[in-house]
């Protein structure tokens, strides 16, 4: 079964979903995107994704396509023609079409594309054996607290954990882990403190990172927001990785090395647990 696209105000089969070739987030990677996770057909912490989005596009001076509402009722009717009951709502929006320039566009019309994946999030086997991490430098531009589609650097570095066998990569920046291809890098010290880089502008501020890190302080862990080593992540007792596509995942080897027993630690299993209990009970915010 095909499925439903939304393509700027309207809902088309997946093979009538087109945007123009001369589309800038196309031609320059001038766009910025969100991923909503999807729960019991329920979007989870959405209100802080499109807070997000609007400061991204604030900050690429990018006009929002549209309002939060009217946002807002477009993907709640894309999931329920989709019949999402668990899986992921991309968003993306681009400074729209133009001819060909770098400086952008006298009056510019933001484009906005939205689909569905459907995806088994909460039984996953990943997160019960953990995923491996090779480390790579840190290739990317220096605003990563934008959210652009500008993701060829991560994929390379994906691809490269793929070709070498294991499942993501970790990304070093002057010897310090910056993040995750696609996700927010933590490990766990023997004494029940969790660290994690601090924000600026060299990570993404990552939704599901802020709701664990709410989780966890409240449950009585020490929370230490400061770049790490792949030595010392090597050295803790536990590390993971969280985001809206994988929520609380365990790191179990970093670059071959194991970490703790080398198998998903409690600390990462109850914040899995506590993360998708809490995103059930509150669901569409």
């Amino acid at each position: 079964m095909s499925r439903t696209f939304y393509v700027n105000g309207d809902f088309v089969p997946e093979a009538d979903a087109k945007i123009s070739v001369l589309d800038r987030g196309f031609l320059f990677a001038d766009a910025v995107y969100e991923v909503s996770t999807v729960l019991d057909g329920k979007l989870i912490d959405n209100k802080a994704h499109l807070a997000r989005l609007a400061r991204s596009l604030g900050e690429l001076k990018m006009a929002p396509p549209a309002t939060d509402d009217a946002i807002v009722e477009a993907q709640h009717k894309l999931v329920e023609l989709n019949g999402v009951d668990q899986g992921l709502l991309y968003l993306q929006v681009s400074r729209g079409e133009a001819d060909r320039d770098f400086a952008f566009p006298s009056k510019p019309v933001s484009s906005l594309v939205m689909f569905t994946q459907t995806r088994k999030l909460t039984d996953s086997p990943a997160a019960e054996r953990g995923i491996r991490i090779v480390s790579m430098p840190d290739q990317r531009w220096g605003r990563r607290d934008i959210k652009t589609v500008q993701l060829l650097a991560p994929s390379l570095a994906k691809q490269a954990a793929m070709e070498a066998g294991v499942d993501d990569a970790w990304m070093v920046e002057e010897g310090k882990v910056t993040e995750g291809t696609s996700n927010n890098a933590y490990i766990v010290t023997s004494d029940r403190t969790i660290q994690t880089r601090h924000l600026g502008n060299e990570i993404l501020a990552g939704i599901t990172r802020a709701a664990v890190l709410k989780f966890a302080r409240e449950s009585g862990f020490t929370i230490v927001e400061q770049a790490f080593t792949i030595e010392q992540a090597q050295a803790a007792s536990e590390a993971f990785v969280t985001s809206a596509s994988s929520f609380v995942m365990p790191v179990v080897e970093v670059d071959g090395i194991k970490i703790g027993d080398g198998v998903p630690g409690p600390v990462t299993q109850e914040l899995r647990r506590i993360y998708i209990e809490t995103a059930r009970e509150r669901q569409d915010l």
